[in-house]
């Protein structure tokens, strides 16, 4: 009888594991059944056009398309980097790429790529190459709209080749022999004391190692007196997770919990604490934000908000809370992939956008504020998710005119530049250059001789309004007041170059002391009269109101 039981229940045992087995199998079946049947369609398909399309088909382009469209359906972030792509992910990554350190733009006037900023201390700014020079060959070949300029430029370090370049009030055209280096663009390409003695840090990216050089810049800077301190995250676009907590342990004690990530597989999932002794956890800290502050630059905003460690001033953030990690792909392509989300100390996650769900076109929105959910801070201050982080005090953001947009396409500012530098060997430091009333006046000269023509939306408004007027019968009855306004409203070319003469006067002098103190002076220049860092300077300079943001409000305590 026992051995029958024990008979009976082996049997039992075994229908159990097999219908385990069964049932598991065909779901795993199904779907891996499901991706097999869609490859084997999809590869089905290259062959027939390959062989039957009434034009032939670069494999390359037409299956690289079909990727690059299959991985936009889920997120922006997934990209795929062929073999000959991988400069520009280990630029991401790395903060470094083989070339020349230069920012180039393609002029459709001249059918050529002109230099627009050289970087300070790199190889082309060292070989003696300019903003405004014209790049006509390298290593003997014609650069007559040619989009892979880029591309030729870049090569393995320490490679070297010949450029051939046309310079404005030079006759003859130049020569260099270039060799290519590691560029590692400058994470803090500026930092300095302001008044009150606060210091201030501009943080770029955080590609590389920028840890290393925060702290360096901060260290020095309080050798110098500064008793607070500015972060300036402004348009930064973010880069290495683990960087932003190494930042943020440099104010907050040791074994806090400052990020977590959570994905559909367990690797994908970790937490992120500080690990060192802290710099200073007393020093008043405010941070700059816009809505190109994004990723790594929310963590550490995000961070130091949830710990009510510094006031965050400005706009907005962008609101990306989701994190990528490379994986190795056949013949030396890479895809750069969406794992998981972050989430910061409070518990919330700062992704604005619901890439799951888009629209009929393919669009995408933010995420309603009605459907954000209430986090708090470790005092108790009230913060939400799914929309970036929100500054504890914003500042409204100037908007700049529509004709200087213009000026700025049209090459008018940049090409005035490059004709003030050959008339100006030298000009005053970044902090005291000042453009003249002459120098303006001149620059008008310069765009109306060009025959500049822009676009006005007040124009556009008021006839779209006169086209809905008519449609709608009132046009009769208003003819004399559309064309009162017409009159008004007419192109004055003169007019908007004296009303909007301070904005137009900022970017000339920002593109000129770009061409003698490179970025860090242009970064000086923006400074000037910037309405979010003069907040962050009132802040920190009046402990009562600094001590008042960061504490809980009556309200938030009910």
């Amino acid at each position: 009888m026992k051995k029958f039981l024990n008979r009976q229940n082996g049997i039992i045992a075994v229908i159990v594991l097999i219908a385990v087995a069964f049932f598991g199998f065909k779901k795993g079946d199904d779907r891996n059944f499901q991706i097999a049947k869609n490859l084997d369609i999809f590869n089905a398909i290259v062959k027939e056009l390959d062989m039957f399309y009434v034009d032939t088909i670069d494999p390359n382009k037409t299956i690289r398309e079909g990727i690059d469209n299959m991985l936009y359906s889920l997120d922006p972030y997934t990209v795929y980097y062929p073999e000959n792509d991988q400069d520009e992910l280990e630029m991401m990554v790395k903060g470094s790429y083989g070339g020349i350190g230069s920012l180039i733009r393609y002029n459709p006037k001249l059918q050529y790529t002109v230099i627009a900023e050289p970087y300070e201390g790199m190889p082309a700014a060292e070989s003696g190459l300019k903003a405004g020079d014209i790049l006509l060959e390298i290593d003997g070949k014609d650069l007559k709209n040619n989009s892979d300029v880029s591309t030729l430029l870049r090569g393995q370090v320490g490679t070297s080749f010949k450029l051939k370049v046309q310079r404005p009030g030079v006759k003859e055209p130049l020569e260099f022999t270039i060799v290519r280096r590691s560029i590692q663009m400058p994470t803090i390409p500026y930092y300095g004391i302001m008044e009150g003695q606060v210091g201030y840090i501009n943080l770029s990216s955080f590609s590389g190692t920028p840890s290393k050089d925060f702290k360096n810049a901060f260290l020095d800077l309080k050798k110098q007196g500064a008793t607070s301190l500015v972060i300036d995250l402004r348009n930064n676009g973010g880069g290495l997770l683990d960087q932003a907590v190494e930042i943020v342990n440099f104010f907050v004690p040791r074994g806090k919990t400052i990020v977590t990530t959570k994905g559909k597989i367990k690797q994908a999932s970790n937490t992120y604490k500080t690990l060192r002794e802290p710099l200073d956890t007393d020093i008043p800290i405010a941070v700059l934000v816009n809505s190109g502050t994004a990723s790594s630059s929310e963590i550490l905003s995000g961070s130091l908000q949830d710990l009510d460690r510094a006031v965050i001033v400005g706009n907005r953030t962008y609101g990306k809370g989701l994190v990528q990690v490379p994986r190795s792909l056949p013949y030396g392509g890479n895809l750069k992939i969406t794992t998981s989300k972050y989430y910061i100390p409070s518990g919330r996650c700062v992704q604005a956008i619901d890439y799951a769900h888009r629209n009929e076109d393919g669009s995408v929105a933010r995420i309603p504020d009605s459907l954000t959910t209430v986090f708090h801070t470790a005092a108790g201050r009230e913060v939400r998710d799914g929309g970036g982080v929100s500054p504890d005090v914003e500042v409204k953001q100037e908007r700049l005119p529509n004709i200087l947009y213009y000026l700025v396409r049209d090459n008018l500012i940049f090409d005035y530049a490059t004709d003030y530098c050959l008339k100006h060997p030298v000009i005053a430091s970044a902090e005291k250059f000042e453009l003249t009333d002459a120098d303006y006046t001149d620059f008008k000269n310069k765009v109306k001789g060009a025959d500049f023509k822009y676009d006005q939306q007040s124009e556009k408004i008021l006839k779209t309004l006169k086209e809905a007027a008519e449609f709608e019968g009132y046009m009769k009855e208003a003819s004399d007041e559309f064309k009162a306004l017409e009159n008004k409203l007419t192109h004055n070319l003169d007019r908007d170059l004296d009303y909007f003469s301070k904005d137009i006067k900022a970017m000339i002098a920002e593109e000129i002391i770009k061409r003698y103190y490179y970025q860090r002076g242009a970064i000086i220049q923006q400074l000037k009269g910037d309405n979010e860092l003069d907040e962050a300077v009132k802040i920190l300079t009046n402990p009562e109101r600094y001590q008042q943001i960061l504490s809980v409000t009556a309200t938030e305590k009910k």
